[in-house]
């Protein structure tokens, strides 16, 4: 099980942050991992980026992410982590 924080703070809600939300939903549910990875929001993590979101997997921190980004951020870091641990 992974747990995923996205932020929702201010700053990262200007930069796209319900964008990444709704996309982590609708990837999770495309490729059946709803049961696999637990989605909360969070207020700020401190690592605030000019650029983009904030998403903490685990206890690993990823500031910058973009809806351009998302697709590849989501294999390396949840996909990638799922096959690990499978």
């Amino acid at each position: 099980m992974i747990i995923v924080s996205i932020c929702v703070g201010s700053s990262c809600h200007l930069k796209g942050s319900e964008e990444i939300v709704e996309l982590f939903q609708k990837t999770l549910e495309e490729r059946g991992l709803q049961d696999d990875v637990v989605l909360m929001g969070s207020l700020c993590m401190g690592k605030c980026n000019r650029v983009g979101v904030t998403i903490q997997v685990d206890d690993d921190i990823f500031p910058g992410i973009t809806v351009a980004g998302f697709a590849e951020f989501f294999e390396k870091n949840i996909v990638a982590r799922l096959k690990a641990e499978a």
